[in-house]
């Protein structure tokens, strides 16, 4: 595959180097910022080698899948001379035209701000996923060895990667966030160090044997409690701040004054506010996952599952990231187990089950065909090609196959499963579970099969629409 040539292709269908304000990579997508997307030539683009899928939202949304995005992305953005996941820093310089499209377009305010927040995660997950799975196989190797390599250099240096990423965590999701939001990054990346526990930093000091106590609570700086959240926020926040004080900053005091008041007030901001409103989020999220998951059981797991698929059409799954990153941080609640995950990843096991039902009981060969040519990569965790090839055009499948991955929820919950690190799915999952938990996590993906094989059999088939939208 020349991702060279596939680059230059998807490069002239979107418009061309002058339309593209943004360009980056997430696990199975290339994301493209467009100044005109009415300039995309979609069916073609469609069509494309390597391409499986084509999202329209607030950035076009290119499936590739995993690995070969790396390498088409890689391309894509020396062609547009804009380094992957970063913004072109004249998109300020849109008409006014264009930015009322694209406001008018994005009308649900929650679903802007959730684009924003997977915008923030995205360019992070390599580093998630890759020290995830480094800190769950070392405390596999731990344990099954009775700790026989500890004190080694390259075995503790291993460890030593593993356990940076999440200790630093909050400082690369502030700066990503300043930067979302178009602040200055470094900022942000300051601004996220309140929520790292540093026995250096001085507000953890002791001064004539006491610690510094804060105003209001009357306690100690606990710069944990709010986690990622608080450092999201802050990023924010800080970006605001910028923006807002350079807005009223004669010129030629801007650079002095304006990142040090931006970092001034929202550090106190942030410390008195912030933290403790992070806390208390962070504390209700892993509280409501804790209700569904244990009190709700099998009925969390199946309404968890059910539902995964809709938010994965629309592509906002991504803004699920920092709650997946709270579950695999092994200083957080769940010990670097990530439990939602394993249930969410059954949603792709009732839409390949449902692809099984489509190809066998249709009549049109272009269904067929294209069935055939999605249920290998469905199975291996890439379910973009047979939604919105498949399931999403025709309606029914898409329903039966989100109620039938349900049922893979519910043995996910029975059998308690959990990931020590995230970024893959399907057959891939296997490489993820906890080790020892493989047979079960099959067993629970086969159950998301039937479920989304026998209900689409029996209500997911309308032979009418098939012919309208595939022909016989």
């Amino acid at each position: 595959m020349n991702y060279s040539e596939i680059a230059k292709k998807v490069l002239e269908l979107v418009g061309g180097k002058s339309n593209v304000t943004a360009n980056a990579t997430c696990m199975t997508r290339l994301r493209i910022g467009l100044k005109d997307a009415s300039l995309v030539q979609m069916e073609e683009l469609k069509k494309v080698e390597g391409v499986l899928g084509v999202v329209k939202s607030d950035t076009l949304q290119v499936v590739f899948g995993p690995g070969k995005v790396n390498k088409a992305g890689a391309e894509f953005s020396k062609l547009t001379g804009i380094s992957l996941g970063s913004v072109d820093e004249n998109l300020e310089d849109l008409t006014k035209k264009n930015k009322a499209e694209n406001k008018a377009k994005q009308t649900n305010p929650v679903q802007v701000f959730l684009k924003h927040i997977a915008n923030i995660f995205v360019p992070l997950l390599p580093g998630i996923i890759a020290a995830g799975l480094i800190n769950g196989l070392t405390n596999v190797i731990n344990v099954s060895t009775k700790g026989a390599y500890s004190g080694v250099w390259w075995y503790e240096l291993i460890r030593t990667l593993g356990w940076g990423l999440f200790a630093y965590l909050p400082i690369f999701v502030a700066m990503n966030a300043a930067k979302e939001f178009k602040g200055s990054p470094i900022l942000g990346a300051v601004i996220g160090v309140l929520s790292v526990a540093n026995a250096g930093m001085p507000l953890l000091a002791k001064f004539k044997d006491a610690q510094v106590i804060l105003p209001f609570t009357g306690k100690v700086f606990n710069p944990a409690a709010g986690g990622l959240i608080a450092a999201l926020i802050s990023g924010i926040l800080i970006a605001y701040l910028e923006r807002g004080i350079r807005k009223y900053m004669p010129d030629m005091l801007d650079t002095f004054f304006t990142p040090l008041f931006a970092l001034i007030i929202g550090g106190f901001l942030s410390l008195i506010v912030l933290q403790p409103v992070g806390a208390f989020l962070t504390k209700s999220i892993v509280s409501g996952l804790t209700f569904l998951y244990q009190d709700l059981g099998a009925i969390g797991g199946y309404i968890l599952s059910a539902t995964f698929l809709p938010l994965v059409s629309v592509g906002l799954h991504q803004a699920l990231t920092p709650i997946h990153a709270i579950l695999n941080d092994p200083a957080g609640a769940s010990k670097g187990v990530n439990y939602l995950l394993p249930i969410l990843m059954m949603a792709g096991g009732g839409q390949v089950g449902a692809g099984f039902a489509i190809y066998m009981k249709t009549r049109s060969k272009k269904l067929k065909r294209l069935t055939r040519d999605s249920l290998p990569i469905g199975i291996l965790g890439v379910g973009e090609p047979m939604m919105y090839a498949i399931t999403l055009p025709l309606g029914k499948p898409f329903i039966t196959a989100c109620l039938g991955a349900g049922f893979g929820g519910i043995l996910s919950s029975l059998f308690h499963l959990g990931t020590i690190s995230q970024g893959v799915s399907g057959l891939f999952g296997l490489l993820i579970v906890q080790p020892g938990n493989q047979l079960q996590y099959a067993i629970a993906m086969i159950a998301a099969y039937i479920g989304g094989f026998v209900l689409t059999w029996f209500f997911g088939v309308d032979h009418d629409r098939i012919a309208e939208i595939y022909g016989e």
